[in-house]
């Protein structure tokens, strides 16, 4: 009998989180899923895992069938979603450092550029491995204050040994270093370092 994944109302990247959680503990998993594009991104992991995707159109919603393909053996189950990230480890020339220098990303509108900011960040605590910094600057400061609605899972990537690093000179700018409530005040000689000794850089 498989197990039933009910994602429905659910926003990216949820109905891949939970399929990925469910396939952590079972052979054989079917998703329920209410719009196209939770489809598709269901299936796309699904199948890069080696997992064979059956899609059925109902009434409710598109049920997702998801086993393992008996052709492609696949890289096996995939690893139990933690609550908290796996660290990267270092590679040879340095760890992977995730620099934010806004608390929105992109260049449209405000209200879509936050939501995929709290996306992304929620999204970090699920998958391994994760940056081993993360260093906020400019308007990116914003996230780790009090009232940020990304606190929770800035805590839970701090408590994986995520390093999170939030510029001085920012913080003062805006009137926020009384209220950091995550990661450590830095400055710009630990930043310019932890980027120079870093393997790779990601900028958003």
């Amino acid at each position: 009998m498989p197990t039933v994944v009910d994602a429905r109302g659910k926003s990216c990247p949820e109905p891949v989180i939970l399929t990925r959680r469910a396939l952590s503990e079972a052979a054989e998993v079917t998703v329920i899923v209410d719009n196209e594009t939770a489809r598709e991104n269901v299936s796309a992991m699904a199948r890069s895992q080696g997992y064979e995707v059956r899609s059925e159109q109902r009434a409710d919603g598109h049920y997702l069938h998801i086993s393992r393909s008996p052709i492609a053996p696949g890289p096996g189950p995939l690893p139990a979603a933690t609550a908290a990230a796996e660290v990267a480890a270092p590679s040879a020339a340095g760890p992977t450092v995730l620099l934010i220098g806004s608390d929105t990303i992109g260049r449209g509108p405000e209200e879509l550029g936050g939501i995929l900011m709290r996306s992304l960040l929620h999204t970090l605590t699920e998958i391994t491995p994760c940056a081993a910094t993360l260093v906020f600057m400019n308007s990116g400061v914003r996230l780790v204050v009090e009232g940020s609605p990304v606190l929770d899972d800035l805590r839970q990537l701090c408590e994986a040994g995520v390093q999170i690093l939030a510029c001085g000179t920012c913080l003062g700018y805006f009137g926020l270093k009384d209220r950091v409530a995550v990661g450590t005040i830095s400055n710009m000689y630990t930043i310019a370092e932890t980027l120079l000794r870093a393997g790779k850089v990601i900028s958003l």
